[in-house]
């Protein structure tokens, strides 16, 4: 079914006290504290960490192999028997699907679906997540969940690593029909767990240029033919009050609602955690009928600014005073997020920061260039897992995209073409921050 809009029931403010227990471990309508200290132990500089690995860099161009790859979302498979074997996929949109080892070397590359008719648009891998042995990928350019089964010999099997096991009737996630997918409305973040209680595999599937999630149930999984089946759609907030009366809504393109993307499951507490790219972080309960009631637990700094669309520049300018209701650690858009253990690391991708929300502490860092490899730039997605993945990861892995892979590509002229890849950041490096 489809929820109305609705306001959040409760507002938590998240700090160094405040995002995990509230997020994490408080109950459903309880909410989080903060105190003074808070704001002074915040203050900390952004530290700096390196990556040790890097994919190679993929090409948006119509030149490139694959052409028109533009790099956004990573996903990490766990060999649990042989752990130096794991699998880490990566999203390349028109690219298709890259599969890479632990060197960051690719293994394969999986081609996007070719456009069904000369005027539709082509397959366009979005987002990625792993659940059991299953890859499931977000199809934004035809409205469809795809899915791929990993070779249990991992990196071992090479290029035949991945192998799609898509049910042949798969219909689209939000489209009413074919016509209507090329309004491009379409699946675009994901996050895939499997329910601890019930062993239902869920996908949730946020919608392009709408403040919408659907929460689907895999069909088939055992088999060579996955499907979905739909649980629940719910609609999240376009417009908010604020303190002082007023209601504010985030400056959108003309037509488009503020959507989401970056998402992930926490399936030991039935929880998700998606966010909305010029809102914040939201928290929204799964039950085994579906959505739990959302709530905002930490806001982008530009939350409550009001601006407008300026239709001669095609794009939104500030016209008033900062009211000051914003969070301080996320700046638009609010990206990728993944979970290690009790801590939440989302993506600030308005200045290529990365904030790790402990259980005890909010800390934030940079990913900079350093032995031979690139900084880490206006990052969309991120996986992490704290499994000890052999020599190079013993301690975990985190996974991050590029956006502005370094040094750019270039035509048969000379201009810079948008490069892109994803980092590989011994886990290690990541939780020494929080200490």
């Amino acid at each position: 079914m489809t929820r109305p809009r609705l306001l959040p029931t409760a507002l938590c403010l998240a700090g160094l006290a405040g995002l995990v227990p509230c997020s994490l471990l408080a109950p459903d309508g309880a909410t989080a504290s903060t105190s003074a200290s808070t704001t002074a132990s915040t203050a900390a500089r952004t530290a700096e960490i390196r990556a040790s690995a890097q994919t190679r860099a993929f090409v948006d161009d119509a030149s490139g192999t694959p052409a028109n790859a533009d790099a956004d979302d990573p996903a990490i498979w766990v060999d649990r028997r042989h752990p130096e074997r794991s699998v880490v996929l990566g999203t390349l949109k028109e690219g298709g699907l890259a599969a890479f080892d632990l060197r960051a070397r690719t293994l394969q590359l999986v081609a996007a679906p070719a456009a069904p008719t000369e005027d539709a648009a082509p397959g366009r891998f979005n987002n990625v997540d792993v659940v059991g042995d299953l890859a499931i990928v977000s199809d934004r350019g035809r409205d469809r969940i795809r899915v791929f089964r990993i070779d249990p010999r991992g990196s071992r099997a090479g290029d035949q690593v991945l192998t799609e096991v898509t049910a042949p009737d798969a219909a689209p996630v939000f489209s009413a029909d074919e016509a209507a997918v090329d309004d491009q409305r379409t699946a675009y973040g994901l996050a895939a767990a499997r329910d601890p209680r019930s062993g239902v595999r869920w996908v949730a599937v946020t919608q392009r240029h709408e403040a919408r999630i659907a929460l689907l149930a895999l069909t088939g999984a055992g088999s060579d033919s996955v499907g979905t089946r739909s649980l629940d759609t719910l609609e999240l907030p376009s417009a908010f009050d604020l303190p002082d009366g007023t209601q504010w809504s985030p400056c959108e393109d003309p037509g488009e609602d503020p959507q989401l993307e970056g998402s992930v499951i926490d399936a030991e507490r039935r929880v998700l955690f998606t966010a909305q790219e010029d809102v914040g972080i939201w928290r929204i309960p799964l039950t085994d009928t579906g959505f739990g009631t959302p709530r905002l637990i930490e806001k982008v700094t530009s939350f409550g600014v009001p601006a407008t669309y300026d239709e001669t520049a095609e794009e939104c300018v500030a016209d008033g005073t900062d009211p000051g209701y914003g969070g301080r650690w996320l700046v638009a858009d609010a990206e990728g997020l993944a979970l290690a253990g009790r801590t939440l690391f989302a993506s600030s991708q308005g200045d290529s920061r990365f904030v790790l929300f402990g259980a005890d502490r909010t800390r934030d860092l940079r990913i900079v260039a350093g032995g031979g490899l690139d900084s880490v730039e206006h990052s969309d997605g991120s996986a992490i897992t704290p499994a000890d993945l052999g020599p190079r990861f013993p301690q975990g892995l985190l996974v991050v995209h590029d956006g502005e892979r370094a040094p750019a590509a270039t035509d048969e002229q000379g201009e810079e073409l948008a490069t892109t890849g994803f980092a590989f950041v011994p886990l290690q490096r990541v939780l020494r921050v929080l200490r």
